[in-house]
């Protein structure tokens, strides 16, 4: 064992578990490439500035969870908290925006990294599959990203998820809005920290958990009531769009999320057998973002999938996710002869693109097959002098038990037919 551990709050993906992993990353990520979406990856750590504009300073994220640190020239760093704001960060560097095919469409996949209490479900180091659709305002671009997040949750099998829906709405209506949340947040019964985001960002009260602040929300403003026509005209697109996909979802009139950028359509993914920590993804639009941190104005939409919260969905469904074996085929030599000739075969399987692995180590014929078991492949080739002295080598099919002899220029031939 180790002198080391992973830090607190951080886990180690090693396998088999990390197949999993990787599948739940496929299977978020399909539907998006399946839809004009490009894969973007950005640096783990930005300009501290970038998350405090865009995130917001008066989130939980920028205040208290972001790992932050000056370097020994005298950046100001952090590393990413989330993925948004770095995406549209590099899409105005590279001036994707300029190219004259708008929306930009971008997915990417990660880590990110905030300080908070270590439970189930909520890590210091954590995984996203998230999405992007840049420069563009309209309501079936909204429609399309939750879609396409609920058939990948689907196609891994999950059911017992919901999609919650609200509109924030814009510049116009939600300052109305605002002014009349902090008049009745004030007359509550808040602590300083409370207090303190009412007048930076009332709405972020709103997503308090806490029970004792959400009975006092009991006949707060609706900002449904608030809407202005335009906004009121956009989301009913969005929520037909949805039901003419034959996407079910609920309406939340207290749903902010967790970032101060989101403006008009925001959703969240959550789970019921996941206690507490519930939501498994969302998203939702940010008009307004690229012009926080010094862009033009370029309207925009997307969503983060947490691969974690992911997998515990999984687990709490009781659905295995279907993990191909990595070895198809497992080669075991006997003497050095053997040992060359099956090393060669190894090679040739391989780049016919069998996915072969051979028993290294010298080990005797009882402890490679035991190792050929559980490597979950089909085939084990074996092999002695006698074998190579007429030129074949036994090929045994590990769910039969059969096994024949098969000549060396065969080889190839027959175990990709053996696995068609």
């Amino acid at each position: 064992m180790s002198t080391f551990q992973a830090p607190k709050g951080t886990y180690d993906l090693i396998p088999p578990d990390s197949a999993k992993y990787l599948a739940v990353r496929e299977a978020i990520s399909a539907p998006l490439k399946n839809s004009g979406y490009g894969y973007i990856e950005t640096p783990g750590f930005e300009d501290v500035a970038l998350f405090a504009r865009g995130v917001g300073e008066s989130t939980d994220i920028v205040s208290k969870e972001m790992y932050a640190f000056e370097t020994k020239g005298g950046d100001k760093l952090a590393l990413r908290p989330e993925g948004t704001a770095s995406v549209l960060r590099a899409a105005l560097e590279a001036n994707l925006h300029k190219a004259g095919n708008l929306p930009v469409k971008l997915w990417y996949s990660g880590s990110y990294y905030r300080y908070e209490r270590p439970q189930k479900g909520r890590y210091r180091h954590f995984s996203q599959v998230g999405a992007e659709a840049i420069g563009t305002e309209d309501p079936a671009l909204d429609a399309e990203l939750i879609i396409l997040a609920d058939q990948a949750y689907r196609s891994l099998g999950l059911r017992q998820f919901r999609i919650l829906l609200n509109s924030l709405g814009d510049k116009e209506c939600r300052p109305v809005y605002r002014e009349a949340l902090q008049t009745f947040l004030r007359d509550l019964d808040l602590d300083e920290e409370t207090r303190r985001r009412i007048e930076i960002n009332p709405l972020r009260v709103l997503d308090d958990k806490r029970p004792d602040v959400q009975k006092q929300l009991t006949g707060a403003p609706m900002l449904r009531d608030f809407l202005c026509d335009a906004c009121k005209a956009y989301h009913e697109e969005v929520r037909d769009l949805l039901t003419a996909a034959g996407v079910v979802y609920e309406d939340d009139e207290k749903l902010v999320r967790g970032l101060d950028y989101y403006t008009r359509t925001t959703f969240e993914f959550v789970h019921d057998g996941l206690g507490s920590q519930s939501a498994v993804g969302g998203g939702g639009r940010y008009d307004g973002l690229s012009e926080m941190i010094g862009g033009p104005a370029l309207p925009s939409v997307g969503w983060a999938l947490g691969v974690d919260r992911t997998v515990l969905a999984l687990e709490a469904e009781g659905i295995e996710v279907d993990v191909p074996a990595t070895t198809s085929v497992y080669a075991v030599p006997l003497g050095d002869e053997a040992r060359r000739v099956l090393f060669g075969l190894v090679t040739e399987l391989r780049k016919a693109g069998v996915a072969t692995d051979f028993a290294f180590g010298g080990r005797g014929l009882k402890g490679a097959m035991k190792s050929a078991n559980r490597s979950g492949a089909r085939f084990t080739i074996v092999a002695g002098e006698r074998d190579l002295a007429e030129g074949a080598v036994q090929l045994k099919d590990m769910e039969s038990g059969e096994q024949e002899p098969v000549a060396l220029d065969a080889l190839v031939a027959t175990v990709r037919a053996g696995l068609a």
